[in-house]
C-alpha cells in the first residue's frame, strides 16, 4: 500500500529523536513528515508555518463569512440620528 507524503522532507522517527532541531532544519522552515516504518506519523510544522496556515484559515473563515452575508438586506442608517 502506498501513501501519500504532503511534505517535500520527511525524516524518520529515529533522526527526529536523536536530533530534533536539526530535523526540523531540513525542512528548511517548511513542514516535514515524520514516518515510521515508511509511513507518515505525523507532520512537524515549525512556529512561523504553522502561523502562516493559522492566518490563511481564520481568512478563509471570514470569506466564507462574508460570501454568506453577502446578500442579506442592508441596514439604511441615517447620518442625523447618529
Amino acid at each position: 500500500m502506498s501513501t501519500r507524503i504532503l511534505a517535500d522532507t520527511a525524516t524518520s522517527i529515529t533522526e527526529l529523536k536523536a536530533n530534533p532541531m536539526k530535523a526540523v532544519a531540513s525542512g528548511h522552515g517548511l513542514p516535514i513528515a515524520v514516518l515510521n516504518r515508511n509511513e507518515p506519523a505525523f507532520y512537524c510544522v515549525p512556529a512561523d508555518a504553522y502561523e502562516h496556515l493559522m492566518d490563511k484559515l481564520e481568512d478563509l473563515e471570514l470569506l466564507a463569512i462574508a460570501r454568506e452575508r453577502e446578500n442579506d438586506p442592508a441596514v439604511k442608517v441615517n447620518l442625523d440620528d447618529l
